[in-house]
């Protein structure tokens, strides 16, 4: 089941945000990078005001009853690299390591093709760190094409992401 994230669940978000990060991205990265980037980008403060954008959505998607991860849309100048009026950003999809392979990843992602088109947006974009295998061969099989690349910056890491798009 996928559900709006509510400003009441905002240490949930937070909390889940962290962990799934951390889940994802610790092996690959260098301890102090990870610890700057959360201290940064996923602190209560800056979810709040991500979260209370008009232009931001943010959904829970639960399995048995249990929160198992969280996705976050962009569209209009919330999106990170402003792309077009028709473009919509999937710029965070986690699931918790404890439910991947139970078709939440899946389940997020469709859910945002839809919301993609009820918003009557006509392409889907997001980046995707280049050695994140596991994502790119997901976002892969949903025929994305890779338009472009940027850097994103892991606390003092300058990693390469490519930028993905579906046209709807």
């Amino acid at each position: 089941m996928i559900r709006k994230v509510e400003i009441t669940e905002l240490e949930k978000l937070c909390e889940l945000s962290r962990q799934t990060f951390i889940e994802t991205f610790a092996k690959d990265n260098q301890a102090k990078d990870l610890e700057d980037y959360i201290a940064q980008n996923l602190t209560v403060e800056k979810l709040r005001s991500e979260l209370l954008n008009p232009n931001s959505f943010f959904y829970f998607v639960e399995y048995e009853g249990i929160i198992a991860g969280f996705l976050k849309l962009n569209i209009n100048q919330a999106q990170t690299e402003y792309q077009t009026d028709d473009s919509l950003e999937v710029e965070r999809i986690y699931v918790k390591q404890a439910f991947q392979g139970k078709g939440c990843g899946k389940e997020l992602f469709d859910f945002a093709i839809s919301k993609t088109k009820e918003l009557a947006k006509k392409r889907i974009w997001l980046g995707v760190w280049e050695h994140n295998h596991k994502a790119l061969k997901f976002y892969q099989r949903y025929v994305f094409k890779q338009i472009d690349r940027h850097t994103f910056w892991m606390g003092t890491d300058a990693q390469t992401d490519y930028i993905y798009q579906l046209m709807l």
